[in-house]
């Protein structure tokens, strides 16, 4: 395999993750893009780093490794599922979420090895199954009609009630589609989720302004009104945007 394999190492203790990184940079096919101490904090490092592995902690406060998992689901492009643990009984519960291994601490490195020999292969025969076709237009009916929207004049879609409201440099559309479907569809477009129901592009983000708690309103281009930025969010939205 010519790529490396990007990896996101999840858990909440910080001693834990710097062993799993350790062990992981012995492997010249690995890169870790990024680490996690929670649940939350997983799926905002997924949405920005698009990992090809995830290697998840199970027990973590508030928001734990099995619902982490069936959050990651949801995504079109879906990263590989490892499983690191010291309970061996969550095991069962971990394949229903399509998990691609189950790693008990302490690590074994022989087990390891055979893990990532098998995200090798898996990933391989994903790249030579994969067509390769040009980015397209996003689809969507409104009005019984079907639009195709450029993505690069869409500056942020949001949810209000049942519909979603996409914003364009030209005009506005009303959709049944899901924010977390069109999300998934713009993947390979610079688009980020800023908060539960607004969707960027960060083309057209212009300016951040604290508001409060740790939250921040941003402005986009051509556009008055300011959008909610979460908390949450805003470290890799900082971290997407900035040079």
């Amino acid at each position: 395999m010519d790529n490396l394999i990007r990896v996101l190492v999840v858990d909440d203790e910080h001693y834990s993750r710097d062993e799993l990184k350790h062990l992981l940079g012995e492997f010249a096919s690995v890169q870790i893009v990024g680490e996690a101490d929670s649940g939350e904090d997983a799926i905002v490092k997924a949405l920005y780093h698009q990992p090809d592995v995830i290697f998840l902690d199970v027990e973590m406060p508030k928001m734990n490794g099995m619902e982490v998992a069936k959050a990651l689901m949801e995504l079109k492009k879906r990263p590989l599922i490892i499983f690191a643990t010291a309970y061996p009984h969550f095991a069962a519960e971990a394949f229903r979420y399509e998990a691609t291994d189950y790693l008990l601490k302490p690590y074994d490195e022989e087990q390891l090895q055979q893990t990532i020999q098998r995200i090798e292969k898996l990933l391989a025969n994903s790249s030579e199954n994969e067509v390769t076709k040009p980015l397209g237009k996003l689809a969507v009916e409104a009005e019984g009609e079907i639009f195709y929207l450029e993505p690069k004049e869409i500056i942020y879609i949001y949810r209000d009630e049942k519909v979603s409201k996409i914003i364009t440099t030209t005009q506005s559309y009303e959709v049944r589609t899901s924010l977390k479907e069109l999300e998934s569809r713009l993947i390979p477009f610079s688009f980020f989720r800023i908060h539960k129901s607004f969707l960027v592009n960060l083309t057209y983000v212009a300016r951040l302004t604290p508001w409060f708690n740790g939250a921040y309103e941003v402005e986009m281009v051509g556009r008055e009104e300011m959008l909610s930025v979460s908390r949450n969010y805003v470290k890799a939205l900082r971290g997407r945007l900035e040079i």
